[in-house]
């Protein structure tokens, strides 16, 4: 499957990104309490083909829980566009309504049960938790 590049950003645009994947992807829906809130869809990014764009120097961290998953939003317009997830520590999750519309396509969605993240994690990951 050929890759292309996509790219997002935050709200007011003081931080872009942009990453090398497939057009046609897939997106997985958490229900655990930050993603519900937040609206945040994933879509897991191999570390490797992430690129910063801009502002580095406009990110908050926000850690919860066990503290090992990067939670990164814009401090000035208060926007989680991607992190580092506990799941998929090398990576990146994505959240695709922060991506630049018109580069891919959504062909499946899964749904992962984040309220239940230990005993969830298997069916994510295959047994690497």
């Amino acid at each position: 499957m050929s890759e292309v590049v996509h790219q997002g950003g935050c709200h007011c645009g003081a931080v872009r990104f942009e990453f090398s994947a497939p057009r046609q992807i897939e997106v997985i829906d958490c229900n655990c309490s930050l993603c519900r809130m937040t609206g945040f869809e994933h879509w897991i990014v191999p570390g490797a083909s992430f690129r910063l764009l801009s502002g580095s120097d406009a990110l908050s961290e926000y850690r919860f829980n066990t503290g090992q998953a990067k939670h990164w939003f814009c401090r000035h317009c208060g926007v989680k566009s991607y992190y580092r997830p506990r799941s998929h520590p090398n990576d990146y999750s994505v959240n695709l309504r922060c991506v630049d519309p018109g580069s891919y396509t959504v062909v499946a969605r899964r749904a992962f049960d984040g309220q239940n993240w230990e005993t969830a994690i298997s069916t994510l990951n295959g047994d690497n938790s």
